[in-house]
């Protein structure tokens, strides 16, 4: 369970990428210490940084930039990919339009999933079909985006072959039937900077994102180098700033992963306050299970728990469709 922190661990993940397609990678020394940092991150704090992850710091900055140029652009523009029902919940969403248990978000974003074939998971599924929309202004911008999700998808199923290792399984636990197809989700966000030069003055409805868990397995932040505006609250209910470490991640886990774990790993509450004068640009990637995947504790953790199922079973797919059908305005 999630302790006192007050920081959070920074680990390289090179060895993970650099074994990934060894079957024997949970014997490698460094992979060894890798598992063993990343086993504490998820019972200590819930979040982490990693680096080593060898996605060149260039193209995380390009993908901000591209976001940005587009939060630049008019109302009207912007507005051309408007995210609605009929598109998947897919698209563009102006400020205050994203609702956190109830309360406006302070942020705009352009929401995309991982796109499937209408049909393939029948009335589960009829929510998210549609497909990405992605604006033509700036223009490499879907080919770009594309590019980092594919990068993202691999690292991420690589630190989880890391997280597998640690809860005492094979690297392949989270592959096949749980995650082997990866119903990713990416939120390309923008929260505005404060008006007012009196930064202890923001009103609690000034929140860029309201305290939540993630759903799924892994997230991956890429957030502004200039803007420290996360927080992660402790056992103590302490709000802990996460400032931004140049060319990593920020990580944490999701609820899915908490059930996986029985309640080894926690998916730690957070929130995004933008208390600088600059507008903060950040890029969330969301690993999640496959959309269908009925989610319950696996045995290696029943095991180390006492025995016992401490949470029900849940299907991926209904837990996401009922958080996007509460989200928005």
């Amino acid at each position: 369970m999630a302790t006192d922190f007050t920081s959070f661990p920074v680990i390289d993940v090179g060895p993970l990428m650099e074994k990934k397609d060894d079957p024997q990678m949970g014997e490698d020394a460094n992979v060894i210490e890798v598992v063993k940092q990343l086993d504490q991150a998820c019972r200590e704090t819930g979040f982490f940084y990693a680096k080593g992850h060898g996605i060149p710091e260039s193209l995380l900055s390009e993908v901000k930039k591209v976001t940005r140029m587009f939060f630049q652009l008019p109302y009207e523009e912007k507005i051309k990919i408007k995210l609605t029902p009929d598109s998947g919940y897919r698209g563009y969403q102006r400020v205050g339009e994203n609702i956190t248990k109830g309360v406006p978000d302070m942020h705009e974003a352009i929401d995309c999933y991982r796109e499937f074939k209408p049909g393939m998971y029948g009335t589960l599924g009829k929510t998210m079909e549609g497909s990405n929309q992605w604006p033509l202004d700036p223009p490499n911008f879907k080919q770009l985006m594309e590019e980092y999700i594919n990068l993202c998808t691999d690292v991420s199923r690589n630190i989880m072959r890391g997280i597998a290792l640690a809860l005492g399984g094979s690297p392949y636990e989270f592959e096949g039937d749980r995650a082997g197809n990866s119903f990713w989700v990416m939120r390309l966000i923008g929260y505005p900077g404060i008006s007012s030069l009196k930064a202890s003055d923001v009103p609690e409805n000034d929140i860029g994102c309201g305290a939540h868990t993630d759903y799924g397995l892994l997230t991956l932040v890429n957030q502004d180098d200039d803007v420290t505006a996360l927080q992660v609250r402790n056992l103590s209910g302490e709000w802990i700033s996460a400032p931004p470490i140049p060319g990593s991640f920020v990580c944490n886990i999701g609820d899915m992963l908490k059930i996986y774990s029985n309640g080894l790993y926690e998916s730690t509450l957070h929130r995004v306050i933008n208390k600088s004068l600059k507008y903060r640009v950040c890029v969330a990637y969301f690993y999640e299970t496959n959309f269908d995947t009925a989610v319950e504790p696996l045995e290696i953790c029943k095991n180390k728990t006492g025995g016992e199922s401490k949470f029900k079973r849940a299907v991926y797919g209904e837990h996401l469709v009922s958080k996007v059908l509460t989200n928005f305005v």
